[in-house]
């Protein structure tokens, strides 16, 4: 006992004294006083006395354990007494009060999307939430910022809506009349074809026509519509001259079934149109008529010797065809407008002479020359082709992109941003038609020829469309919206869905854009907004039924508690 009272002095002179000022009130200091001298007995108490406090603690504790759960079950059992006993017209109100809220977040959220382009909650939880919790934001980064004055040369160099001739199209008589044979289907509009028919005038003909009559009867075939009233023409105008050149290239174009018949009346036209080519040099400077006949004779000999090439690559001598797009471009480099560096570069990454390609781009991707699908996806190609073997989705999030992987995303969104409908043809995720006799840049029809050609070549490369399919979703985030602003381009032309459904046939489902699907959001915002108005309008005309379901919903929430309630009710 003289050992309790001296402790007990002890530690109520140092608790109320030893820090200077009292303790907050005298049942506190009294408290503390009890609780060390039983800290102190237990400390020097026999080890059977420490064993029973224990079991007295654990005992308190497994009470207050079981005790945690009894208390949630009465709680839930209120919960539901509660809601068990509400009127049909709460329901009613909760109901249409919950639409309304939907209603008002999903028309936020349409306005959000219409006005950036973006879903306004899956930003916020892409932006605040998801660092929050851990999660690292897989954004691709930002494409390098191209120099004020390319996007100016590019706003001057490509106005909008200019249809071009596309380099690579196909030959009518051997593919497109085989293919309408097969299908039944006009692979070729009538726009299209009379975009072809103008080609032919002002490419094959001139003034001084009238002074040949094999040149007059072409003259008129050309503006043939019938294709066989053309052919007919053509051999027509043999039997005047049998070295008519022209004649030689319709019959080429449109009789030829095959492309070895095709190559057959071409090798005849090169014939020809080199000798007459060789008249016109020798006299080309005695009168405007004559410059004009060599214009003219001109034109005839390199589309000739085009034509002859892309022959050789589809019958499968490539290098021939490699050699021969080298000459035409040496020989007569300042047709760069005719882009026979478009042909050479699907040559080339058909041998995968990568080198090769890579230099060619260095060429002809300037900026004072216009762009187009081939040359951005190619150069996007290249580039994915160091990475792709070895990129994964998962990797680069966790440690990030190295330096060629930025490059090769950088390139890809570029590419994309030019045009934007070639990766879903690229992954197969739209269906091909036979490209058309021309093309919109940065339309659906360019977008149509350059896959139809190219597919292969991403393919030959592993993992290239796995880069590209990971990718280029996000550009679209990265593009400004509205369009009125360009990012790397000049702003994307509004009239692109126009032109694009007079130059591509009827069955196809023309790509538009910008045409941004919609966030989940909207859809799930828009989904409960009308699921709740369906609840609420069902509540208001059938309000016992609703009841009967609600308390089916409650049993299946609270199956432990529901016989009670249900007793209860």
């Amino acid at each position: 006992m003289a050992d309790g009272g001296g402790t007990g002095t002890g530690t109520g002179t140092g608790t109320g004294t030893g820090s200077g000022r009292g303790p907050p009130c005298p049942g506190a200091a009294a408290a503390l006083r009890r609780w060390e001298l039983l800290r102190r007995r237990a400390a020097t108490a026999a080890p059977w006395a420490r064993g029973l406090l224990a079991a007295a603690a654990g005992l308190g504790l497994l009470y207050a354990l079981l005790r945690l759960p009894l208390r949630l079950r009465d709680g839930l059992a209120a919960v539901t007494v509660f809601l068990s006993t509400l009127t049909p017209k709460f329901y009613f109100a909760l109901t249409v009060t919950s639409s309304f809220i939907s209603g008002l977040i999903f028309v936020f959220e349409w306005w959000h999307f219409r006005k950036y382009g973006t879903s306004f909650i899956e930003q916020v939880s892409v932006s605040h939430l998801r660092p929050l919790i851990g999660g690292v934001e897989n954004s691709p980064p930002a494409p390098a910022a191209f120099s004020v004055g390319e996007n100016e040369a590019n706003r001057q160099n490509m106005p909008e809506c200019k249809v071009w001739r596309n380099p690579l199209n196909l030959f009518r008589g051997a593919e497109y009349s085989r293919y309408t044979w097969v299908t039944g289907k006009e692979p070729l509009t009538y726009y299209d074809m009379n975009l072809s028919a103008q080609d032919h005038q002002n490419f094959f003909t001139c003034d001084t026509d009238a002074l040949r009559p094999s040149d007059t009867v072409m003259q008129k075939a050309w503006r043939e519509r019938n294709p066989q009233a053309r052919i007919k023409a053509a051999y027509q105008a043999l039997e005047l001259n049998n070295d008519c050149a022209t004649a030689y290239v319709l019959l080429a174009e449109e009789e030829a079934t095959t492309i070895v018949d095709a190559e057959k009346y071409f090798k005849q036209a090169l014939k020809a149109g080199e000798m007459i080519y060789r008249k016109s040099q020798n006299c080309h400077s005695q009168s405007p008529q004559h410059e004009a006949q060599l214009r003219r004779d001109t034109n005839v000999l390199v589309y000739v010797k085009r034509r002859l090439a892309m022959c050789a690559r589809k019958l499968g001598r490539i290098r021939e065809a490699v050699k021969m797009m080298r000459d035409l471009m040496k020989e007569f480099p300042l047709l760069s407008m005719l882009n026979i560096h478009e042909n050479l570069l699907e040559a080339l990454l058909e041998l995968q002479a990568y080198a090769d390609v890579q230099a060619v781009l260095a060429k002809y991707d300037d900026i004072s020359l216009p762009k187009s699908a081939a040359i951005c996806y190619t150069a996007a190609l290249l580039k994915a082709r160091a990475v792709s073997e070895r990129f994964s989705p998962e990797t680069a999030s966790k440690r990030g992109l190295s330096t060629a992987e930025i490059n090769a995303v950088e390139a890809i969104h570029r590419a994309v941003e030019f045009n934007p409908h070639v990766p879903k043809y690229l992954l197969e995720m739209k269906s091909l038609v036979l490209p058309p006799e021309h093309i919109l840049k940065r339309g659906d029809s360019e977008a149509v020829a350059y896959a139809f050609f190219h597919l292969q070549h991403w393919k030959r490369i592993e993992g290239a469309l796995n880069l590209l399919h990971c990718t280029w979703e996000g550009t679209f985030r990265m593009i400004p919206y509205p369009l009125e602003k360009g990012h790397l381009f000049y702003p994307y032309p509004s009239c692109t869905e126009t032109a694009d459904r007079e130059l591509l046939p009827t069955f196809h489902e023309v790509s538009v854009y910008p045409q941004k699907e919609l966030p989940f959001f909207i859809h799930f915002t828009a989904g409960l907004c009308s699921f709740s108005a369906m609840l609420a309008l069902l509540t208001h005309q059938f309000p016992e039924l609703m009841v009967i379901f609600a308390k089916a919903v409650l049993r299946v929430i609270w199956p432990v508690s529901a016989p009670s309630v249900l007793a209860s009710g």
